[in-house]
C-alpha cells in the first residue's frame, strides 16, 4: 500500500505498511482499485457528456459514494469494497457499450477480476506510485484534483440525501476523474483543472448550504450544554443533518436523550432541529478523541459520515453506522426505499443500556453564526470597524487531529487581542470553543460559523463585508488560519484559492502530496504560508493589515 491523502500520513511522506487512520493494506489496495474503476467509468462518461447525453443519476450517485467511501476514516469494511468494485464493473461495461470508439486510458479498458484475491493482485496497477516515470508535479496535481473530488463528494452526498444536487457538480466528478488519467494534459492544463476543482467545491458548498438552510431554516444563536444529563442516550457523530432529524423523530417521547458529537455540534443552531427538547447537548470533542470518550459509555453511538476510528471492544456492541460509513462487524443502518431509516435497533439498545446515572452541572457554549445570522449584524460590525472597536477578524478553523502541533491553534486564539473577532468552523474549533472570549462591540468575540462545508458561510460573510467597505476580501482586516486533516479540507482550500483569496496560513504540516514545485506555485500565486509560531504569525497578520 501507499497512501498520503491525509495530514497524519506516516513520516509526512506516506503510509506503506498500514494506515495511521487504521486501514489495513487490504482496504487501502481495494480503495486504490475502486478509484481506478471510477476513473475508468469517467473515461467513458466524459465523451458522452460532451455529446450532450445525460449520465444516469444512479451512476452519478455511485461515483459520488465511491469517492466518499475512500475518504479518510469513512469505511474499513473489505466486503463493502468488493461489492462496490463489482458494481463499478457493471457500470463501466454499460457506459463502454455507449461511448464512441477511440483510445482510452488503461483504467477504462481494465476488466475487474472475479475474486477478492485477484482484485488485490490487480490493485498494484492502481497504486499512486505505480508509474515511477510519471513527472512528480503531474502526480502531485492529479492527487490534488482527486482529493478535492473526494471532499466534494462528501458534501454532494450530504446534499443529495435531502434531494438537492447540481448538474454542474455531477458532471465534474467525471471530468475531474478523467483528467487524472489523461496523459495529454500539460502541467498548465492540470493547474487549470485544479482551480476548476476549487470552483466546483464552492458550488457544492453553495448547494449544501441551500439544502440545509431551506430544509432546517437558517441557523440562529443557540446555547448548547456540553455536559451530560441523566438517562438513556444516543450520540450522533459525523455531519448529516437528515440522519439526526430522522433519529430525533423516532426517539421523541421515548425518554432517550440525543447528543451531538464532533461536527454535528452546529446542528443545534438550526430551528427545525433544536425544537426537539430531547436534543439535550453536545458530547465530547473532536473525532480523534472518540476511542477515549466512547470507552464503556452506557449508551449508543451513530456514525453518519466520517470520521470513524477503530471501535474498541468496550463499545463495539453499541456503535452503529449508516450511509457509506462502515467497519467490519459493525451494524450499518440502511436507507429504505421510501428514503427513511429504521433506527429501532439502536433505540432499543440505548434503552437497554440505561444511560448516565446522574446529571452534571450545565456548561453551555454558543453556536449558530452562519452567514445569515452574522450578516444580520453587518451594520453593527461595519460601524464597530470604522469606530476602531473591532480592529481585525481571524478565521481559525478546519480539521482537528491527533498529530502533535495542534496546540498552535489554541494558543493563537488565546493570543488574539480583545478588540478582534474570531470566526471558527469545522472540528478544529474544539481546540478553543469552550474558552470564554467575551464580547466586543456588543457581539460575541467567538462566532461559530458551522461545519467544514460552512467555509461557504465564511466566504459569504467576508464578501459582504468587503462590499460594505467598497474593497475586496484580500484588503479586509482578515486573516485566515487553516488546520487540515483530510480531503474535505483540500476541497475547502481549493475553494478559497479559486476565489482568489491570498495570504492564508496552513498547518499543522503541509500536504505530502504537494510537490516542491507545486508548493512554490501556490506560494508565489496565493502567498500561502506554513504556520510558524502563534506569536509571530499573529504579529505579522496584524502588521500586514495596519
Amino acid at each position: 500500500m501507499f497512501c498520503y491523502q491525509c495530514e497524519q500520513t506516516m513520516g509526512g511522506k506516506g503510509c506503506t505498511k498500514s494506515g495511521v487512520c487504521g486501514k489495513t493494506p487490504e482496504i487501502a489496495n481495494l480503495q486504490d482499485l475502486l478509484i481506478y474503476q471510477l476513473k475508468g467509468i469517467s473515461c467513458y462518461a466524459k465523451p458522452l457528456i460532451e455529446e450532450g447525453q445525460i449520465i444516469d443519476k444512479e451512476i452519478v450517485k455511485f461515483v459520488e459514494n465511491g469517492l466518499f467511501t475512500t475518504l479518510t476514516n469513512v469505511n474499513f469494511d473489505a466486503q463493502v469494497h468488493v461489492e462496490l468494485l463489482k458494481e463499478s464493473q457493471r457500470i463501466k461495461e454499460g457506459l463502454r457499450s455507449k461511448a464512441p470508439i477511440g483510445e482510452y486510458a488503461d483504467a477504462a479498458t481494465y476488466n475487474l477480476s472475479d475474486t477478492k484475491e485477484e482484485m488485490l493482485k490487480d490493485s498494484v496497477k492502481a497504486g499512486i506510485m505505480y508509474d515511477q516515470d510519471l513527472d512528480a508535479d503531474i502526480r502531485s496535481l492529479r492527487s490534488t484534483i482527486l482529493y478535492g473530488l473526494k471532499g466534494i463528494s462528501a458534501y454532494g452526498h450530504q446534499a443529495r440525501f435531502i434531494n438537492y444536487q447540481s448538474d454542474q457538480v455531477d458532471h465534474f466528478y467525471f471530468l475531474g476523474l478523467e483528467a487524472t488519467t489523461n496523459d495529454n494534459l500539460t502541467l498548465e492544463d492540470l493547474i487549470r483543472m485544479t482551480m476548476r476543482t476549487g470552483e466546483i467545491s464552492v458550488e457544492v458548498m453553495r448547494i449544501l448550504d441551500e439544502a440545509n438552510t431551506e430544509t432546517y431554516q437558517n441557523p440562529s444563536p443557540h446555547k448548547v450544554n456540553v455536559n451530560i444529563k441523566k438517562g438513556p442516550f444516543i450520540i450522533v457523530s459525523g455531519h448529516d443533518l437528515r440522519d439526526l432529524e430522522l433519529l430525533l423523530q423516532q426517539t421523541e417521547g421515548k425518554g432517550i436523550n440525543i447528543y451531538t458529537h464532533g461536527e454535528m455540534l452546529p446542528c443545534h443552531g438550526y430551528p427545525s432541529l433544536n425544537k426537539y427538547k430531547h436534543l439535550v447537548g453536545n458530547y465530547g470533542s473532536a473525532w480523534q478523541n472518540q476511542q477515549k470518550e466512547f470507552d464503556n459509555i452506557p449508551g449508543c453511538i451513530l456514525m453518519t459520515t466520517n470520521c470513524l476510528m477503530r471501535p474498541r471492544e468496550s463499545y463495539k456492541d453499541r456503535i452503529f453506522t449508516t450511509n457509506v460509513v462502515g467497519w467490519d462487524g459493525i451494524k450499518n443502518v440502511k436507507l429504505n426505499e421510501d428514503a427513511t431509516k429504521d433506527f429501532g435497533e439502536i433505540i432499543n439498545k440505548a434503552l437497554q443500556l440505561g444511560g448516565f446515572k446522574e446529571d452534571e452541572e450545565e456548561k453551555k457554549i454558543l453556536v449558530g453564526f452562519g452567514h445569515h445570522e452574522t450578516l444580520s449584524h453587518a451594520e453593527t460590525i461595519v460601524n464597530a470597524v470604522k469606530e476602531g472597536q473591532i480592529k481585525h477578524f481571524f478565521l481559525i478553523g478546519g480539521c482537528d487531529g491527533a498529530k502533535p502541533g495542534r496546540n498552535y491553534y489554541t494558543e493563537f486564539a488565546q493570543q488574539v487581542p480583545k478588540d478582534c473577532v474570531i470566526l471558527t468552523l469545522a472540528c478544529g474549533k474544539y481546540r478553543f470553543n469552550k474558552l470564554d472570549f467575551g464580547t466586543v462591540a456588543g457581539l460575541p468575540r467567538l462566532l461559530d460559523v458551522g461545519q467544514c462545508n460552512d467555509a461557504y458561510s465564511a466566504v459569504r460573510i467576508a464578501s459582504a463585508l468587503a462590499d460594505a467597505f467598497d474593497t475586496n476580501v484580500n484588503d479586509l482586516p482578515l486573516t485566515i488560519v487553516l488546520s487540515w486533516y483530510e480531503q474535505k479540507a483540500v476541497a475547502d482550500l481549493l475553494a478559497l484559492l479559486s476565489l482568489g483569496i491570498n495570504g492564508m496560513y496552513l498547518g499543522p504540516s503541509l500536504p505530502a502530496f504537494i510537490s516542491p514545485n507545486v508548493l512554490q506555485y501556490l506560494v508565489d500565486t496565493f502567498d500561502i504560508k506554513p504556520i510558524s509560531t502563534p506569536h509571530d504569525d499573529l504579529k505579522n497578520s496584524l502588521q500586514q493589515h495596519c
